[in-house]
């Protein structure tokens, strides 16, 4: 991720910079090349964010094509139920297998959703983190720079 790679160079500069004696651990950092990087992270948020809305997008797809899926599963389910409606006996086994079907296509429908609802929370969740973690790192560091000015 370039936003991490910028902040890790961003991290070494710090690191490296020469400590003034007598001045509570302030030190001489090269200005310009923090400006640069501080520059180059807020050019890459704008991807960060461009990253989280697709996952959100494609969240909302996910539970889409799982409605869609289990309304096509219900639909087959209930057409397949009163075409076995022609008899007695046919009528009391194409209402239980209908039942059946009914209640699999529910189920595969609610473990889809959930599925689909789980894997989007993990990637929004490590979206969320890692810019989480970024921000946080571009703050510590301009506070780190205001301290040592």
């Amino acid at each position: 991720m370039r936003v991490e790679e910028i902040l890790e160079e961003l991290e070494n500069l710090v690191k490296e910079a020469w400590t003034l004696p007598l001045t509570g651990g302030k030190g001489v950092v090269n200005l310009a090349r923090v400006n640069e990087l501080i520059n180059e992270i807020r050019d890459e948020f704008p991807n960060e964010l461009r990253q989280a809305k697709a996952i959100i997008a494609d969240r909302s797809q996910i539970i889409r094509e799982a409605k869609d899926e289990s309304a096509t599963i219900i639909a087959s389910a209930e057409k397949k139920a009163k075409l076995m409606i022609d008899r007695d006996e046919i009528v009391k086994q194409a209402q239980k297998n209908a039942e059946e079907i009914i209640l699999e296509a529910k189920i595969k429908s609610k473990e889809i959703k959930h599925a689909a609802n789980e894997y989007v929370e993990n990637m929004i969740k490590r979206t969320d983190e890692t810019l989480t973690d970024a921000v946080s790192e571009l703050r510590r560091t301009r506070q780190n720079l205001k301290n040592n000015s």
